[in-house]
């Protein structure tokens, strides 16, 4: 999926795989794929990377969206989506590009 916002804007990432309870759930940023939120035996997590710069603006909700408020160009690349469950892995990619006024 590709999304365009500009500076200032939230999104929402929503993922197409029905997230259920037991699921664990990975988010990943851009091309060296670090880790920025998860939820693993229920529990929501949001990691600290890059000074802290996306940290507070991030939201994990409990189907496995992924929130970004006040969106910046720093913001912009890939948004990597694993979701680990009884059936399977599925991943989803969210290209996101975030321009300035």
């Amino acid at each position: 999926k590709n999304l365009y916002l500009l500076e200032g804007d939230s999104v929402i990432l929503k993922p197409d795989t029905r997230v259920l309870r037991d699921d664990e759930v990975l988010w990943k940023f851009g091309s060296e794929e670090t880790r920025i939120a998860e939820i693993r035996e229920g529990t929501k997590e949001i990691f600290d990377f890059a000074d802290g710069k996306l940290k507070d603006r991030l939201k994990l909700g409990q189907s496995g969206s992924l929130t970004i408020t006040n969106a910046r160009t720093t913001d912009s690349g890939d948004y990597k989506l694993q979701v680990n469950s009884r059936c399977g892995v599925s991943n989803e990619t969210f290209s996101v590009t975030v321009c300035s006024y």
